[in-house]
């Protein structure tokens, strides 16, 4: 009775395994490949899959996704006989399963020195300074090479970038004292720059200012005339229109002489001829109004208060 459980329980872990074996699960975005006895038979893509058990056999296991590989750093002499270390990184993708599992024993190393090679043979024809500012450039022609060879693999390169580029210690030095150098240049021409467009726009600021101070001034000299002959015509016009006589025009002389005579500085003045007539005009003025108040007499000159001009001017002061 015990070999026949014995023999029972050995046949279910047999059916066991074997429906483990024949039923492959494949996940999205990768591929199986199948070999029976040693040889290749087929490519198991994503989900459920039916194998025969103990006869089919997976030999590897894909993923079809883009892969990003970075490479260590890796000397490369340049054309002007420099060594610098490059990194590198890789965007892969495998295409074809079949074609990466049998065509090429480990593809990521394949893929490593072919493009340790491709890029030593870039650089080598490019000095330092070339090489520092044309990344885009070494990238499309590593990548070119890299597509074309891999193709073959069932591997298609995206695309190529070039992690860093570390020039000798000693270049770095150099690099960086003429590029100090270059920017203090820079800074010196353009503070001169500045300085003389400063100076450029306060000339300009100065010669502005004075052409407007002298047209002002040429305004105010017009306007001032304008006014001054404006004023003149005005007193002009109102002394026609009042139409003085001699009497008034000698009065008005006589008050404006005390005004002449004014300041300290006036030491000597000049008397002008046209003072006699002045005088004549007023004094005649005078005489016919002490004749109208004095009475109606004839002698009412002599008996009356008032004194002749003539005699009053004559008659000398009593202190």
């Amino acid at each position: 009775m015990e070999p026949v459980i014995i023999v029972l329980i050995i046949l279910v872990v047999l059916v066991f395994i074997a429906l483990i074996k024949t039923i492959q699960v494949i996940p999205q975005a990768s591929a199986a490949i199948v070999e029976r006895f040693g040889r290749y038979t087929r490519t198991l893509n994503a989900g459920l899959n039916i194998v025969v058990p103990f006869i089919d056999t997976i030999r590897n296991r894909i993923d079809l996704r883009e892969q990003v590989v970075p490479f260590p750093p890796q000397p490369v002499i340049t054309q002007d006989n420099l060594v610098v270390n490059i990194d590198t990184v890789i965007y892969y993708q495998v295409t074809d399963a079949r074609a990466a599992t049998y065509e090429v024993a480990s593809y990521i190393q394949a893929i490593e020195q072919l493009t340790v090679t491709t890029l030593r043979n870039i650089i080598g024809g490019m000095d330092l300074e070339r090489t520092l500012t044309s990344r885009e450039e070494i990238n499309a022609a590593l990548r070119g090479v890299l597509d074309e060879a891999t193709g073959k693999w069932g591997i298609r390169v995206n695309r190529v970038e070039l992690k860093a580029i570390e020039p000798p210690t000693s270049i770095q030095d150099s690099m960086e004292k003429q590029m100090r150098a270059d920017r203090d240049k820079r800074a010196a021409i353009l503070q001169a720059e500045g300085v003389r467009q400063s100076e450029i726009l306060r000339a300009e600021g100065e010669k502005q200012s004075q052409i407007l101070r002298a047209e002002g001034e040429a305004k105010a000299a017009a306007l001032r005339a304008e006014g001054e002959a404006q004023a003149v015509r005005t007193v002009f016009e109102a002394i026609h229109a009042g139409d003085p006589d001699q009497k008034l025009l000698s009065y008005q002389y006589l008050q404006m002489l005390p005004k002449i005579a004014e300041g300290d500085a006036n030491k000597l003045w000049i008397v002008p001829s046209e003072i006699g007539d002045a005088l004549k005009g007023l004094s005649g003025a005078m005489g016919n109004f002490g004749g109208l108040g004095g009475g109606s007499g004839g002698n009412g000159g002599a008996t009356g208060g008032g004194v002749p001009a003539q005699e009053r001017r004559e008659k000398p002061s009593i202190d």
